[in-house]
Formats: C-alpha cells, structure tokens, sequence
C-alpha cells in the first residue's frame, strides 16, 4: 500500500477555463538598434595588446574589438598587423549601428598606434579630429638606490 497520487495538474486547468493565447504582445516586438551616424573611438595600445572601443558621445561603448578577440595569441598580440586586423573587425561591428564619421583617442604606447587608426580609415571610417591621450608620469615613482646614485 503506497501513496495514491492525484492529478493536480486536470484540477487547475478545470478550474482555469479557456486557454489564453498571446497576441501581439509586447514579447513579439523587435528591439530597435540605436543608431550612430558620429561616435568616439578609443584606441587603447599597450605593448601585448591593443583594444578598440566605439563610444557615443555620453560615453557609452556599443562595439569594441582587439588583437586577442581577432584570434591573435601571445606576442602577436601586440604586432601591427594585428592592430590593423582588429581596427577592421571593430569598424564592421560599428558599422551595424550605422557608425559613419569618428573622433578618435588614442592611448599608450605599441606598434599598433598607426595602423589602428590606418586600418580604421581604410576600412571606410570618415575621421574628424584625431588626438593622443597618452598617460605621462609626471616625476613617477621612486626609482631603484642604483639609479638615484648618478
């Protein structure tokens, strides 16, 4: 002699009445892509890697790409064809929000400074201002005893 069970599942949808069907609610509709026509591009260069990001002008990033996501690996990460590959690959994916025309930002140092922004206007990006950014230590910090001793 066990537990007898009971369908609950027959109670409730006696209970329910009708089905209800969904109709154009809100869950069928399309999100709309915003769209871009002037954007912000930063171009952030280190010696492994580069990274570019496209911003709206509040600052928003809605496509970014670098040499890693591209598929380059390890020390050819930081090469110029590399940043080149990557500035291609970010410009199509802006290019879905409409992006036509860019300032851009660069920052740091690499090989990759000048074809990224090369391959950025290759790829059909129209710049309107182009401006370095680059962190410079003023004074930086305290350096080894050898070196203080000159």
């Amino acid at each position: 002699m066990g537990k007898q069970r009971i369908n609950k599942v027959e109670e409730k949808s006696a209970k329910a009445g009708p089905d209800k069907v969904k109709t154009g609610s809100s869950g069928s509709q399309k999100k709309k892509k915003k769209s871009y026509p002037k954007a912000k591009v930063t171009v952030n260069c280190s010696y492994n890697n580069v990274v570019i990001s496209f911003q709206d002008y509040s600052g928003n990033v809605f496509a970014w790409s670098s040499c890693g996501c591209v598929g380059f690996k390890g020390s050819r990460k930081g090469t110029a064809f590399a940043a080149t590959k990557a500035a291609y690959d970010a410009f199509e994916k802006a290019s879905r929000f409409g992006v036509q025309e860019a300032s851009i930002v660069v920052k740091g140092v690499g090989m990759g400074r000048r074809s990224a922004v090369k391959g950025l206007r290759t790829a059909g990006l129209i710049i309107t201002s182009l401006s370095d950014h680059s962190p410079v230590a003023h004074n930086g910090c305290r350096p080894r005893k050898k070196p203080r001793k000159r």
